[in-house]
């Protein structure tokens, strides 16, 4: 996860769309012609809305969501990641990950959502855990809406940890926000037609996916392992005089060649679930 401020707010960075201004534009989104970009973003944005007003009671300031093939990740939070050209605003962004669309059911990807908002709830209010680890805070707030966390995606997972997920737990909060949202027509239109090419090998027939147009062939050669997973994490440094900046391994001690001071940290590794 990004940095975060020690009492910042974002309450004032963007507007919030409420369950009932929503819940008709997405009906509309399955009847125009809306283009697919618009299409995406507004799904995105009415399922936002709608589990901040459900699981959060609308307290979440809004967020910049986007789409970022990460190679290991199903999303990942970053606190005050975006600026307002002219406006003193910052915003947080909320990533996720398309290769993952056609592949997982749209409950569970939105769990994701829910779980990178979880993320944004505690940089607001409560106490983030150093770079990207998920603490005792987040690991209850996870667990009071109905995602459990388990660093397993099973049951009996540690529940805190720096790499993490969670699985759904049946008949809680967000089931049944979930459940309500997906009866009102709603759905990701648009998925990535290039799952994760590990995932592709091990289970050949994908929800959503023709493996013939992405040149694999069902049942044929051996399934591949899984690739370990390996620790990404960069930060951020800049020089508080010229502004140069690199991007490090956390916890680096470097100094500009042209000011001779010491470089400060400005981003601190993201927050990640993990996916392939």
């Amino acid at each position: 996860m990004t940095g975060h401020l020690a009492g910042h707010s974002l309450k004032s960075a963007l507007p919030l769309r409420f369950v009932a201004s929503y819940a008709p534009k997405m009906v509309r989104t399955m009847q125009s012609n809306l283009t697919p970009t618009a299409e995406t973003y507004e799904g995105l944005q009415g399922a936002y809305d709608h589990f901040n007003a459900k699981l959060f009671d609308g307290l979440l300031p809004g967020a910049l969501i986007t789409l970022q093939r990460e190679k290991i990740a199903f999303g990942f939070f970053s606190a005050e990641a975006f600026a307002n050209h002219g406006h003193d605003r910052r915003a947080d962004e909320i990533a996720m990950n398309p290769r993952w669309f056609g592949i997982r059911p749209v409950k569970v990807t939105l769990s994701t959502l829910v779980h990178e908002m979880v993320h944004q709830w505690q940089a607001n209010f409560g106490r983030p855990g150093r770079g990207r680890y998920h603490n005792k805070e987040w690991a209850d707030r996870m667990e009071r809406i109905g995602l459990m966390p388990s660093a397993t995606g099973k049951p009996g997972g540690p529940r805190t940890g720096d790499q993490m997920t969670h699985y759904i737990v049946e008949a809680g909060p967000y089931c049944q926000a979930a459940d309500e949202l997906l009866t009102k027509r709603f759905t990701l239109s648009w998925y990535d037609r290039f799952p994760p090419p590990t995932y592709l090998q091990m289970m050949p027939a994908p929800i959503g996916v023709d493996l013939a147009t992405l040149g694999v062939v069902d049942g044929e050669g051996e399934a591949a392992q899984p690739k370990p997973i390996r620790d990404r994490r960069k930060s951020k440094y800049r020089c508080p005089q010229c502004e140069a900046q690199v991007w490090g391994k956390p916890n680096l001690k470097l100094v500009c060649g042209d000011c001779r001071v010491d470089f400060e940290v400005a981003e601190l590794g993201r927050q990640v679930e993990l996916g392939a």
